[in-house]
């Protein structure tokens, strides 16, 4: 009954906020271009299935993704689990000893990023548009190290307190000289890559586990420190990005010398 309620009540809510991208949509068609909307039953069977959707997902974050991503944070930052029952009134914490945090940061920002759907379909465009230059797997794999990487280190700044702005501004500076020395084509592609991360895999669970390292490690308040994982995930696949480019041109260029040299 209770998951009945939570449902009715995520659904009109959903209606709510989707209803102003209808008035849009609509207004702009029927006031603006002045012609009617093409298989009319099937759009509105189409908003249904996006109300419906979004609603089902909501609940999935509520029930299960935030409690999971809490309840992960909470039981790595255990006292008992990273001591690993030592006497722990001799232990003295360090940022060292939550390496499984960071393990577990990597691996999830990693997985995430591989299942979002929107980067797939970025990469499929990629590959298209580029004539099969740029790899479909190569171009996911390289976004979901730099997600790997961002929110790894943006654990490690939760725990040892370090302040957001610091991080940030380093980031943009390398990712500012490497727009100078990347090949160009790549340069806008790195730029939405960092876009494409922040999605609906990606971020409920990282999230979550921002807001659960923040809760329980000592002296961290979760609206300071919880949030800021999401800017770690979307600058730290630019510069992966425009690493995997600049990589790829430095082969190829090695590769073609190399055969000059041979001829």
């Amino acid at each position: 009954m209770n998951s009945l309620t939570l449902f009715l009540e995520t659904f009109l809510s959903t209606i709510r906020d989707v209803l102003p991208i209808v008035v849009i949509i609509f207004g702009f068609q029927f006031a603006v271009l002045k012609k009617p909307i093409a298989n009319l039953p099937k759009v509105i069977l189409g908003f249904f299935y996006v109300i419906l959707g979004l609603s089902l997902f909501l609940m999935g974050l509520e029930l299960a993704l935030f409690p999971l991503g809490e309840s992960m944070a909470a039981q790595l930052t255990a006292p008992d689990f990273i001591y690993d029952g030592k006497d722990l009134l001799s232990q003295t914490f360090d940022w060292v000893d939550y390496y499984w945090v960071y393990i577990f940061a990597a691996t999830i920002g990693f997985s995430t990023t591989i299942a979002e759907p929107s980067l797939i379909a970025v990469a499929i465009k990629a590959n298209a548009v580029s004539g099969g230059s740029i790899s479909v797997n190569g171009l996911r794999i390289a976004v979901a190290l730099g997600v790997a990487f961002g929110i790894s280190l943006g654990s490690y700044r939760i725990i040892v307190g370090d302040p957001i702005h610091y991080y940030i501004m380093v980031g943009y500076v390398i990712v500012v000289i490497q727009t100078f020395y990347a090949p160009k084509m790549i340069i806008p592609l790195a730029y939405d890559s960092g876009g494409v991360t922040t999605s609906t895999v990606t971020v409920p669970l990282v999230t979550a586990l921002g807001l659960g390292l923040a809760s329980t490690i000592p002296g961290r308040n979760p609206m300071i420190d919880g949030f800021g994982l999401i800017a770690f995930a979307s600058l730290f696949p630019i510069i992966s990005v425009m690493t995997y480019a600049q990589i790829s041109a430095y082969k190829a260029k090695t590769k073609f010398r190399s055969q000059e040299n041979t001829n």
